[in-house]
């Protein structure tokens, strides 16, 4: 393994064998299928598919919670299946949604005894915990019992308990899961200060948020059903749709006009229609950005006003929609009645 490379995987694999009567054959759920990824020291990665799409498996493999079935993974420098107990004193990781810490005890007081288990001088850890704490806008609740804290305020408690040991790679499995606009807006600020800090810090996130995954991270892997179906960086992935220039157009009553009927024109390689109060919005797919004027002449001919025109850039949303075939929110839906 590079020393420049914080995560790596080769032909990563995991089946989980599913209980089923004795005289039954045990049924095998494939959760991740020949994952080979590299992750550069220094670097904030995104893990982005919907729930079920293995993620969370993903992760309790390179945290050494979970053994691969084929192939290998190797996190800081040493390999999570041979050698776990080089592995784990170097990384950490929080899980949104999860249970934080003891109700009966303070923020504080969770916050120092989960750097015990790291072996933290207690001066030392005491002061990590102040600073962290102010980073995210709750060095006044240190003395709060944990358990009347609101959800979001004990989400944050959970991330600082993440970044308190300072480990050289960082896992968050999606760290914003339940979190409203503002709590998440700071966590997000918070992740992308601690990186500034020390340029040598690594940090995995796995989000099914689309936004989150554009903002954040340098480079995305989209992964659904096991797989990994494109890794780059954000823009790069939104690019590869950049062959096609597409507006929303609202528009007054259609006057007839048809999505068929303007799919007829050589220059326009799709168009959708969705009815609005007192008109249509039209997505429309053109070869290039010179073809609107064949689609205002239409209007014209039908004697349809334009309300409003946007020009529409590619979405990380799009590029999955194009990989998959479906969006993130109808593949979520369909493993669920498939389950």
């Amino acid at each position: 393994m590079s020393n420049s490379l914080a995560i790596e995987t080769q032909g990563l694999g995991r089946i989980y064998k599913l209980r089923g009567s004795k005289k039954e054959k045990r049924k095998e759920l494939v959760a991740l299928q020949d994952v080979s990824l590299t992750v550069q020291r220094g670097e904030l990665f995104g893990l982005l598919g919907p729930n079920g799409a293995g993620k969370t498996t993903l992760i309790k493999v390179l945290t050494t919670l979970l053994s691969p079935t084929s192939g290998w993974a190797r996190v800081a420098g040493a390999d999570v299946h041979a050698e776990p107990n080089l592995v784990r004193p170097r990384i950490n990781m929080v899980s949104g949604g999860e249970s934080s810490g003891y109700g009966l005890l303070t923020v504080k007081e969770n916050l120092w005894m989960f750097s015990q288990f790291y072996g933290a001088p207690s001066k030392e850890a005491n002061e990590r915990i102040e600073a962290l704490l102010e980073m995210v806008g709750m060095k006044d609740r240190m003395h709060t019992k944990s358990s009347d804290l609101s959800t979001g305020l004990r989400q944050k408690m959970n991330i600082v308990r993440g970044f308190l040991t300072d480990p050289e790679v960082l896992f968050l499995d999606e760290p914003t899961l339940g979190l409203d606009v503002g709590a998440s807006r700071d966590v997000r600020k918070f992740i992308l200060e601690w990186l500034k800090a020390d340029r040598e810090r690594t940090l995995l996130l796995t989000t099914h948020y689309m936004v989150e995954a554009d903002e954040l991270c340098d480079r995305v892997a989209i992964i659904n059903k096991g797989r990994v179906l494109a890794c780059d960086t954000p823009s790069a992935l939104k690019q590869r749709l950049q062959k096609d220039v597409t507006f929303e157009i609202e528009t007054s009553p259609l006057n007839g006009l048809t999505p068929q009927m303007m799919e007829s024109q050589p220059e326009v390689k799709k168009a959708a229609l969705t009815d609005i109060e007192g008109g249509a919005r039209w997505k429309l797919s053109l070869v290039e950005e010179s073809a609107l004027a064949r689609v205002f002449n239409l209007f014209a001919q039908k004697e349809i006003k334009v309300m409003n025109l946007n020009k529409r850039q590619p979405t990380l949303e799009d590029v999955f929609v194009d990989l998959v075939g479906r969006s993130m929110a109808e593949e979520e839906s369909n493993e669920q009645s498939a389950g």
